[in-house]
């Protein structure tokens, strides 16, 4: 059973109901992985022909403009979602992200507040050095590419919660009702979507925990609300902090970052290569995630 604060989800799942069995469910999970690893390949090998730099740096995101596309290529999963609920589920893309204009209003309302938090967290102590790096990007280049930046954001992350939130949890809700299922099996897939196989072990561990957390929270915010715009907000300031702000020098998608460091300096501080997946640096992320998620529920009042 659902606690009563998840009421408005009932009217977010009613859409996949007439559709709800499991085997369609994982085909289409399967398919939309599919089209969309087919429509980065494509994508990718254009590139090569047009512009083989630019190809490197779509990959990587270690330039602005790599980066952007690489972002903005994330609308190729919400095509592909699109097209796996027309064709196997009988039903329209909308409904996968709920009424359109209180998602707007959630929207807007959890990124502001999340935003205020990070800024917070950045002006208030304990303060950290600038020291370290060893580049920073000409200030007023980079604010005009902030609202590209965020453009190209909200693709990204509004694809990814259409997937994992408006889709896979949306249609294992209108199958299950217990709220373990539609909370914990959407975030294992989202979690393990964030193992880095470029990292070491405990690196990609951890990332993978922190994702796992970063879902549930972004999954409770869609119960609550009973669409995906809180979720969205969410995710949008999170991956606006993340990409805009610190990155590593030409490392993977640093190519918006205003401020880069060497390797294994990235701020707020390093993260380990090797020992315990369970550290302190790892507890204060996940606890960043339960603050930024209080946040967007103060915001939308829920």
């Amino acid at each position: 059973m659902s606690p009563a604060a998840y009421a408005p989800h009932a009217g977010f799942v009613a859409p996949a109901l007439p559709s709800n069995q499991v085997p369609k469910l994982i085909v289409g999970i399967i398919a939309i992985e599919f089209l969309f690893a087919i429509g980065l390949t494509l994508t990718g090998l254009a590139l090569e022909q047009i512009a083989p730099r630019l190809a490197r740096n779509f990959f990587h995101g270690d330039s602005p403009l790599g980066l952007l596309m690489q972002l903005c290529a994330f609308a190729l999963l919400a095509v592909s979602v699109n097209i796996i609920l027309v064709k196997q589920h009988g039903r329209s893309f909308l409904s996968a992200i709920g009424p359109l204009e209180p998602a707007f209003r959630n929207m807007l309302a959890a990124a502001l507040a999340v935003a205020l938090l990070f800024l917070a967290i950045e002006v208030f102590p304990p303060w950290w050095s600038l020291s370290e790096a060893v580049e920073r990007r000409n200030l007023l280049l980079w604010a005009l590419t902030v609202p590209f930046a965020l453009i190209a954001l909200l693709i990204q992350t509004g694809a990814e919660e259409i997937f994992y939130r408006g889709y896979v949890q949306q249609q294992l809700a209108a199958r299950f009702r217990a709220t373990w299922v539609w909370m914990v099996v959407p975030n294992l897939l989202f979690a393990a979507a964030h193992w880095d196989n470029g990292a070491t072990p405990t690196e990609s561990g951890q990332y993978v925990i922190w994702a796992f957390c970063f879902g549930l929270a972004a999954s409770d915010l869609t119960a609550r609300t009973g669409n995906i715009g809180a979720a969205v907000g969410f995710h949008l300031a999170n991956n606006a902090y993340a990409f805009l702000l610190f990155g590593e020098v030409a490392g993977p998608d640093s190519g918006l970052s205003l401020f880069l460091f060497p390797p294994d300096t990235v701020m707020p501080g390093p993260v380990p290569t090797s020992g315990p997946v369970l550290t302190l640096s790892l507890i204060v992320e996940v606890a960043i995630v339960g603050l930024s998620w209080l946040a967007a529920r103060i915001a939308i009042r829920r």
